[in-house]
């Protein structure tokens, strides 16, 4: 038995075919692939399209390297019977073999006008396409539309772009305008927003439309020669027929063959021929580099001549029936975008309406928080003033206590300047009486010294009369004393003529101490008028200061009672006087009593 099972599991071994990997790079996605070996390049190329979903498949091939060039997979012919990389897994990339002249008439699948928006953009970017700054700046704009949608400036912000490619890399594109990446992406971003409402396979249909009508849009390039004397040339294939270009310039060609005017197409090793339908006209032969190369136009050659008669003939059913469905798809996905265009404005309306509701709720919260608010001010307000009014009612209480309190201080401050003014005049009919004593002193003193001076001038005339007689005495008495003793009496004794003597002086003695208590007399008399004189100085400076004081308890009283009057004021706003009466109508921000007013009045 486990012989049996042994052999059972070698047979099972050797009827498992043997594979090979295959990575397929499309141009958004990669793919691989467990082949047979017995696969025919039909076979990978089928089941690449079952996996993508594509049913347009004559635009299409699988291109592999080969050395310094490139090549297509051939779908007769099995796969590692080509000249495929060998390496594992082979790699080979899904592109777009042949171009259609028309891509709206001639692109059906929205799968196939997808990959072909994708590698014309690939090719426009990557500079293998010419393309002005212009078309640059649109077909980048329509490529934006395709991959964000419609523009939508609170999304799509200044920006938005700059991790994208857009246009093409060369310096020209760019620098022509001497423009910034920024000022680019505003001009992408003024056409990007006119393509509102335009669908993603919309917009790259827009895209390929434009595309299609640049000079190399479609072309394969090759390098040629033209017979013996190895001109360079530019071998240019595409939808419309065979273009001979210069090698500097691949916009214009130089001769133009179209499918439609040529006989006979055909190679040998190197040299390429191209017959005219036209015999009259020359035969065109040029040569290749390589033999792979020939090969290579010749099968372009004849798929784009099969694609050109093709559109010129009748759609087969396969293509009326994609045509047809592809058309329905198209108007229902026009309805469904139409109904979506609708449920979005019915959603953009409603969500506005909400908008509009949550700002209104939000303004009515807002009014309602704020008359919550001013309730609570007003509640605090009135609170507020209720504790004012109870102080402005104490402070009323206050105040007229400190009225009567004034009052009674202004009457007794009218009694003491009643007193102070009774005061000040008796102290100043004093001071004018002692003024008037002073002056009386004053001038009795000044008589006086004018008396005294008199007086010593008396004194001393008297004194020199006196010592004018006794000189005059004693000489009378010194020449006739001897003639007088010796003719009538004879010499008295010394003592009787002492006396005598003495007896005639006597008077003279006698008015000398008149004269000497008169002088005391007035000496003395001056001393007590001197010393009057100064005790009523002493009086004068004692009323002078007791005068000075009074004045200043006056002003001081004037003060406080102005301060009263000031405070009382205070409290006083614009009064109105009653004609002929004592009372007026005032404005008081408290209660306040009437008799301050009164008083103020009258004050």
């Amino acid at each position: 038995q486990a012989q049996t099972l042994k052999m059972s599991i070698l047979g099972l071994k050797k009827k498992q075919p043997k594979t090979f990997k295959v990575k397929v790079v499309t141009m958004d996605a990669e793919m691989e692939f467990s082949c047979e070996v017995k696969w025919k390049g039909k076979d990978l190329f089928d089941l690449v399209c079952r996996t993508v979903g594509l049913r347009e498949t004559w635009f299409f091939g699988l291109r592999y390297t080969v050395k310094d060039t490139y090549a297509w997979l051939k779908p007769e012919k099995r796969v590692l019977d080509q000249e495929v990389p060998k390496d594992s897994p082979i790699t080979f990339h899904f592109l777009a073999k042949f171009f259609p002249e028309k891509v709206e008439e001639e692109l059906v699948q929205e799968i196939t006008q997808h990959l072909f928006f994708l590698q014309v953009k690939k090719q426009i970017l990557d500079e293998e396409i010419f393309c002005s700054p212009e078309a640059s700046v649109l077909l980048a704009s329509y490529a934006v539309q395709a991959k964000y949608g419609d523009y939508d400036p609170n999304f799509h912000k200044p920006g938005f772009l700059a991790q994208d490619e857009l246009l093409p890399k060369r310096v020209s594109v760019l620098m022509q305008y001497q423009m910034t990446a920024d000022m680019w992406e505003e001009k992408i971003t003024a056409w990007y927003a006119e393509h509102r409402g335009i669908a993603r396979d919309e917009a790259e249909m827009e895209y390929l439309k434009i595309a299609q009508d640049l000079e190399m849009y479609g072309v394969s390039y090759f390098a040629i020669t033209q017979n013996k004397r190895d001109t360079d040339l530019l071998l240019g294939v595409d939808a419309q027929g065979l273009h001979i270009y210069s090698p500097n310039s691949k916009l214009n060609p130089n001769k133009s063959f179209p499918w439609s005017g040529i006989r006979n197409i055909s190679y040998s090793e190197k040299e390429f021929t191209i017959k005219p339908l036209d015999k009259k006209k020359d035969v065109f032969k040029f040569y290749s580099s390589q033999l792979r190369v020939n090969k290579l136009i010749l099968q372009l050659c004849i798929g784009n001549h099969d694609l050109f008669m093709r559109r010129r003939k009748v759609d087969s059913i396969e293509v009326q029936q994609m045509k047809a469905q592809a058309k329905e798809e198209k108007a229902r996905k026009k309805m469904d975008r139409q109904i979506l265009a609708r449920e979005k404005q019915m959603r953009e309306k409603a969500e506005r309406a909400k908008e509009e509701m949550e700002r209104r709720l939000f303004q009515l919260q807002d009014e309602a928080r704020l008359a919550n608010e001013a309730l609570l001010r007003s509640e605090e307000t009135a609170d507020l003033l209720a504790e004012k009014a109870q102080i402005a009612e104490e402070e009323a209480k206050l105040l007229a206590h400190k009225a009567a309190e004034a009052e009674q201080e202004r009457q007794r401050l009218e009694v003491t300047a009643m007193k102070t003014k009774e005061e000040k005049r008796l102290m100043e009919q004093k001071m004018r009486e002692a003024e008037q004593l002073a002056v009386k002193l004053v001038e009795q003193s000044e008589r006086r010294l004018k008396e005294a001076d008199h007086l010593k001038q008396d004194l001393t005339e008297a004194k020199d009369a006196e010592r004018r007689a006794k000189q005059k005495l004693l000489e009378i008495t010194k020449t006739t004393y001897p003639l007088i003793a010796a003719y009538s009496t004879p010499p008295a004794p010394p003592e009787a003529a002492d006396c005598s003597y003495e007896s005639a002086s006597s008077p003279l003695d006698f008015k000398d101490s008149d004269m000497k208590r008169l002088s005391m007399e007035i000496e003395r008399e001056r001393l007590e008028y001197m010393e009057k004189s100064k005790h009523l100085q002493d009086q004068l400076k004692e009323l002078k200061s007791e005068i000075e004081s009074l004045k200043l308890e006056e002003q001081q009283q004037q003060a406080s009672l102005y301060s009263v009057h000031s405070e009382a004021r205070g409290y006083i706003q614009d009064p109105v006087y009653i004609p002929h009466s004592n009372v007026c109508i005032i404005t008081l921000p408290d209660l306040f009593l009437i008799n301050v007013i009164r008083c103020l009045k009258e004050s």
